[in-house]
């Protein structure tokens, strides 16, 4: 499975580290250093895997499913891991630009070198992004296409019009081939093998199965290792990869598609009688130690430590496929996530983490594990959030744990604004549990919560809808105090959307009824002060549904989707437009009836119309409930009669208990092969010692003189600062903290250092609460820090004298200018080494260069350039020649250098590409000291090239740039 050599005729790619540069939008998100990050030797391993999360980095890499698999994958003898994301618009439109396949971040290499490759897929249309990278990694999109070696085989000839129609979307120019080229792997069976796990692949994975050679069910932490030594064994034996697909469909956990074929019915049954009838979901115990991994340098979605306390739900909420398809419930042992989140912290220096389970509050330690957590951590300024929680079980202790100074968010989910709808989805809350959690949350200094409402719920009215903005006017009533500032509320309304797996996957409701839905609340909304409301888009809500309970056929409406420019990034970016591109591919499989279906609430429990059709004539008489579904084949433990009994109770509105607490409710789960409930009864609550209070005491100022070499450069200066704060907090240095509602520890860079350039003379201030020796404030500091930031020196400074901020007046540069002329036409010659020095003494004659410039406020005025221009020379000497072109003289090279430290910059030499004159330089390196003061009074590196510009009287270009040094002012 590996990389063959590309084809006659198609673009050889470039380097990766040739298109991340800083003219990509946070080119950090692809570097693959981050601090947990594992870089395994390539031949050491004889599996290989990639773990691809199918969303931008941000999303992915902060994803806790994503990195538990990810360290256990790597904990594996003989067995690589590494990663790979969705890359944002601009490094996809470089990579098809170039002809580079989509490639992994730790090792770099085309995703077609490895042997396996991973993809979550967690919700229903997120499909289209798993399409756009197998297409940017050049793969072939399906199975059958993977198998054969061409793509397209199984459904078009080569040349054909639909091939052409292909190759001419949204994704690329007309008139091209390939944008990334098929072709490159000629050899049938040499792809990787591409699989899916996650909660929607696990739930129905029909939708997907032509793309998937094999699909993962339910959770990776045993499967995957599983899946590793199969491959293993498989490889070592020559298996081909129908035969490695047979072994692997042996093992409990994985369905291999291609082995199964689809009924008239849409029922699905093994095509080969050696792979079983029905497919088990696999279950694991959570392990919170697989929790403590990657450290990214940007912000993230999710940018904390997240450990996982509570796995599984057996509330019983008849919506919700998360809590069906997650059963049995298990609570982690409380001091295995005291230790992972104590670890955790000191490991990765991050000042938030999260506690993660479907339902944290029922989590019955959680008020003394998270008491326990927040009394060691109070002098570390760590706050805690809990994305998930039950407003009945929300009181004092669990107020004490999230609350604080840096007081996180808090959200609950009433769902149903009416008791009698709360009953028929089986919320399990009472109108006085909602109101008493709301109200300790006010008691206790939230004066904003969020809510989350649905609205289509089966058996749902119209009082039943406004009994929402109802419930919230009540809570505003009840929760006021003196002089308190009035509660108020975001609101979140959400459609209901039928999942598989759940009691109410027979129930639908027509676009029709939810636009009038909505349109009832949201003029009811009108008349309540200190509301945010959100609501779901329904068409949005509407392609769930038609995918999420579709069969075998919407692959094909899935592939035309992407082809016409359906990405997930579309639904947000222009709704109309992913809109139309689902529409028109289901129009063109011939599927529109069947959507008809769906927009007009294709099953209604509480509004039968059977036997009436609608006036299309193909579309079928409504199902019975006892019809054959798309998904029966997964076994994920739930008795599907059970689900139709569950069904009818909503229909009568009787509850069903929690079976973690109360007696069991027979929905089949438990058992050999699903294991049991696993609870952990309530732990003695310790005394809360009381909120984080940051030590503001500045004993000692520790100015730090270091460097931003190679790939940091690509590091933004807020994300250089979280990645400060986060190495003091690993080097456990008693950093002072800022006052405020948001306290942030007292690191202050000189100034910002711009994006893509490096440095040998940043300067930053860190003030602590106690002193510290500068030898060994370096030594802890610098083996917490990227070895491509060395520090240079550190020194103490007065605390009471002004900070480097404040000193700073003057910067030196080394940069590298180019003369922007067409060295192949004999119309013009790269400038000779005098005129270079004539344009430099011009500007140094010049009294002003004016340019106008934008100030913050908006206003336009006129900068003189020359009046902040200090210092400006060439750095090579007249007297050098051109013979020697490929190393640059022993002179150039000493003044690209610092004491003791290589330079930063490979390429300050002038331009050796060309067999050019002698003494003609097409690239010149120049130094330059400029003003650079924090109120506005700088002097940047493309203002000199201006200025060089204007008296030159022609273009050039800026190359490499290097901060050599920053001056600040004499004490």
């Amino acid at each position: 499975m590996g990389l063959s050599a590309p084809e006659e005729g198609f673009a050889v790619a470039i380097a990766v580290e040739e298109l991340l540069t800083s003219e990509i939008l946070r080119p950090a998100r692809y570097l693959g250093n981050e601090l947990g990050s594992v870089h395994k030797p390539w031949d050491s391993a004889t599996v290989r895997w990639v773990l691809t999360y199918p969303e931008v980095y941000e999303v992915g890499a902060s994803n806790l499913g994503h990195i538990i698999l990810y360290n256990i994958l790597n904990a594996q003898p003989r067995q690589l891991c590494d990663r790979a994301y969705l890359p944002a618009p601009d490094l996809a439109a470089k990579l098809r630009a170039t002809q580079t396949p989509l490639f992994a971040v730790e090792s770099r290499r085309y995703l077609t070198d490895f042997d396996i490759l991973g993809f979550s897929l967690s919700y229903e249309l997120g499909a289209t992004n798993i399409l756009e990278m197998l297409q940017l990694a050049g793969i072939p999109l399906t199975w059958r296409e993977r198998q054969s070696g061409e793509p397209g085989t199984e459904d078009r000839e080569p040349g054909s019009e639909s091939t052409q129609k292909q190759l001419t979307t949204n994704h690329q120019p007309l008139g091209t081939t390939h944008p990334i080229p098929d072709t490159r792997y000629p050899v049938p069976n040499s792809y990787p093998l591409i699989f899916a796990g996650g909660q929607t692949a696990t739930s129905n994975p029909e939708p997907y199965a032509d793309f998937f050679d094999f699909i993962a069910l339910g959770d990776g932490e045993e499967l995957l290792p599983e899946i590793g030594l199969v491959i293993e064994e498989g490889k070592k034996a020559g298996l081909s990869r129908e035969a490695l697909l047979l072994d692997l469909a042996q093992v409990p956990g994985v369905y291999v598609p291609q082995f199964y074929d689809m009924a008239a019915d849409g029922s699905v049954h093994p095509n080969r009688p050696d792979v079983p009838e029905r497919i088990l979901r696999r279950v694991a115990t959570p392990i919170p130690a697989y929790s403590i991994g990657l450290v990214p340098y940007v912000q993230t979605v999710h940018d904390r430590l997240t450990v996982e306390i509570r796995r599984g739900c057996t509330r019983g909420c008849r919506f919700c496929q998360p809590g069906m398809l997650t059963r049995p419930a298990r609570d982690v042992e409380p001091e295995a996530v005291i230790d992972a989140i104590s670890e955790g912290m000191r490991a990765t220096g991050y000042n938030e983490f999260s506690l993660l389970s479907l339902s944290c509050s029922d989590y019955l330690a959680l008020p003394a594990v998270g008491v326990e957590i927040k009394n060691r951590l109070k002098n570390e300024n760590i706050s805690l959030s809990l994305p998930s929680q039950r407003v009945d079980r929300f009181d004092e202790n669990i107020a004490h744990i999230i609350g604080g100074t840096r007081q996180t968010g808090i959200t609950f989910a009433p769902e149903a604004g009416t008791q009698r709808m709360r009953d028929i989805i089986n919320k399990g809350l009472t109108n006085e549990e909602l109101l008493r959690g709301v109200k300790t949350a006010f008691e206790q200094g939230w004066d904003k919560i969020k809510l989350y409402f649905m609205i289509g719920l089966p058996g749902e009215t119209d009082a039943d809808v406004l009994g929402i903005a109802e419930t919230v006017r009540w809570l505003q009533r009840e929760c006021s105090g003196q002089g308190r500032k009035r509660i108020s509320f975001n609101l979140t309304i959400s459609n209901f959307t039928p999942k598989p797996h759940t009691p109410f996957q027979w129930h639908s409701v027509s676009t029709t009824e939810f636009e009038r839905k909505q349109a009832l609340l949201k003029e009811e909304f009108r008349r309540i002060r200190g509301l945010k409301v959100n609501f779901t888009d329904v068409r949005i809500s509407a392609m769930e549904d038609f995918v999420g309970r579709g069969d075998r056929r919407l692959s094909a409406v899935i592939r035309r989707a992407w082809e016409l420019g359906a990405g997930m990034d579309a639904w947000w970016e222009s709704l109309d437009r992913a809109f139309n591109a689902w529409t028109q591919a289901i129009a063109e499989s011939d599927l529109t009836w069947k959507y008809r279906q769906v927009e007009n609430g294709e099953w209604n429990l509480f509004h039968t119309n059977e036997g009436e059709r609608i006036k299309d004539e193909k579309t079928p008489i409504p199902p019975s409930y006892d019809a054959p579904l798309p998904w029966d084949h997964i076994d994920t433990g739930i008795d599907k009669q059970w689900l139709k009994q569950d069904l009818q109770r909503a229909l009568e509105a009787a509850t069903v208990p929690d079976c973690s607490f109360e007696g069991c409710s027979r929905c089949g789960v438990c058992g050999t092969d699903f294991g049991h409930n696993i609870v952990i009864p309530p732990l003695p609550i310790p005394p809360f010692e009381g909120h984080f209070v940051p030590n503001q005491q500045k004993v000692q100022r520790l100015r730090v003189w270091l460097g931003k070499q190679g790939e940091m450069a690509l590091l933004s200066h807020l994300d250089l600062i979280r990645l400060f704060d986060r190495a003091v907090r690993r080097a456990a240095i008693p950093i002072a903290f800022t006052g405020g509602f948001h306290p942030g520890p007292r690191i202050s860079p000189a100034n910002a250092l711009p994006l893509g350039v490096t440095s040998t003379g940043e300067i930053v201030d860190f003030e602590l609460t106690e002193p510290m020796d500068g030898a060994d404030f370096q030594a802890r500091l610098a083996a917490q820090l990227p070895a491509e930031l060395p520090i240079y020196r550190v020194e103490t400074v007065p605390v009471n004298t002004p900070s480097a901020t404040q000193l700073l007046e003057k910067a030196e540069y080394t940069l590298v200018v180019s003369a922007t002329q067409n060295i192949d036409s004999n119309e013009s010659e790269p400038p000779t080494l005098e005129q270079w020095q004539q344009w430099v003494d011009a500007v140094k004659a010049r009294d002003a260069i004016w340019q106008e410039q934008t100030t913050k406020s908006g206003k336009q005025q006129m900068v003189n350039l020359r009046d902040r221009l200090y210092k400006l020379s060439i750095g090579v000497a007249e007297e050098q020649e051109t013979e020697d072109r490929g190393q640059g003289t022993e002179r150039q090279q000493k003044a690209l250098t610092t004491d003791n430290q290589p330079p930063a910059i490979d390429n300050l030499a002038p331009d050796t590409r060309y067999p050019i004159p002698e003494s003609r330089f097409l690239s010149i390196t120049l130094h330059y000291t400029g003003s650079c003061r924090n109120d506005g009074t700088l002097l940047r590196p493309e203002q000199v090239v201006y200025m060089l510009e204007k008296v030159a009287g022609q273009e050039f270009q800026l190359g490499a740039v290097r901060r050599d040094r920053l001056l600040l002012a004499p004490i």
